[in-house]
């Protein structure tokens, strides 16, 4: 039999999604994260953001000694968010004119900006996909409704990137989103919350449709309960109007349990949504795209295989 085993599923608890982001604070001093120089960098809010929290620090990586590893390389950890950001990858060669926000995980904590972030960025360029990176806020905004704080910068950076699509050479048609662990709860999220703004109207962007296209979910957790003998989010309700989505995790994730994935899938394919799942016996959680020996680690081709499925990509 593939190793790719046809079953996935549930959530765990805040405390436990994301081992990433657990760790003791580092001191406010510690280096944080700067985009690479020479991208287009915006704030997504026009002034305070809605339901900003008040008087948090700076924002710090978290794992500054470099303790913290995958693949044999440190992870940014990056805390105290406080302005939420994106940073525009345009494609290396030819420009498809498809775009992706990414949404990095971390347990609502963190954000694993390099790891789950630039990186995936670097991919997405290579294939000409538009990648845009949002730093959304952290710590303690998510999942929703718990906090709406990640949820609205998430609904702000789709309206804005639909707004400057002429501009950055993207095809307003063919935004998706992809994230990982909280971030991929987050994709989820925007994927079923997305008829209606969760903050008052800013400017045009509001105006504009926040629904994803199409949503990649890896390695999710939130999605379902693992105090309900993991069942559904109650509050991830889709619609056959929720986009086509495609879904991965590893079997032995025990930070983000695979029934997260599973029960997800079968929310989807219960009211029609196309969906595609992958499961795999190895892999754990928080692996990124780093190279390795596992076969999970060949998901980014199979996402790319996957957006020529869905007509995201068109054929060579």
């Amino acid at each position: 039999m593939n190793r790719k085993l046809l079953l996935v599923a549930a959530a765990t608890p805040l405390a436990l999604l994301l081992a990433a982001g657990a760790c003791a604070q580092a001191p406010a001093s510690a280096a944080a994260w700067a985009p690479p120089t020479g991208l287009v960098t915006m704030p997504i809010w026009p002034g305070t953001p809605p339901d900003a929290k008040p008087g948090l620090p700076p924002e710090v990586n978290e794992n500054v000694d470099g303790a913290h590893k995958i693949a044999g390389r440190s992870v940014v950890r990056l805390g105290n968010v406080s302005t939420p950001t994106i940073t525009i990858y345009p494609p290396k060669g030819k420009n498809t004119g498809a775009a992706i926000v990414v949404f990095p995980g971390g347990a609502y904590r963190i954000l694993a900006i390099d790891l789950e972030g630039t990186e995936v960025c670097d991919w997405l360029t290579q294939i000409g996909v538009n990648c845009i990176l949002l730093k959304y806020r952290v710590p303690d905004s998510g999942p929703y409704p718990r906090s709406a704080a990640a949820l609205e910068d998430a609904q702000r950076a789709m309206g804005l990137v639909r707004l400057h699509a002429a501009e950055w050479g993207i095809d307003p048609h063919r935004v998706g989103v992809l994230g990982f662990s909280a971030g991929a709860h987050l994709a989820a999220a925007l994927s079923n919350h997305y008829d209606k703004r969760l903050y008052p109207p800013q400017d045009a962007a509001d105006q504009l449709s926040c629904r994803p296209d199409f949503a990649v979910v890896l390695y999710p957790g939130y999605l379902a309960m693992s105090d309900r003998n993991f069942a559904a989010n109650p509050d991830i309700e889709p619609t056959p109007n929720t986009p086509p989505t495609f879904i991965l995790q590893a079997e032995d994730d025990y930070t983000a349990h695979v029934e997260n994935a599973v029960v997800y899938f079968m929310q989807l394919k219960n009211v029609k949504v196309p969906a595609e799942l992958h499961i795999y016996a190895e892999g754990g959680h928080g692996f990124g795209l780093r190279p390795g020996d596992l076969p999970v680690l060949s998901w980014p081709k199979l996402v790319e295989t996957w957006l020529h499925t869905v007509k995201m990509l068109q054929a060579n």
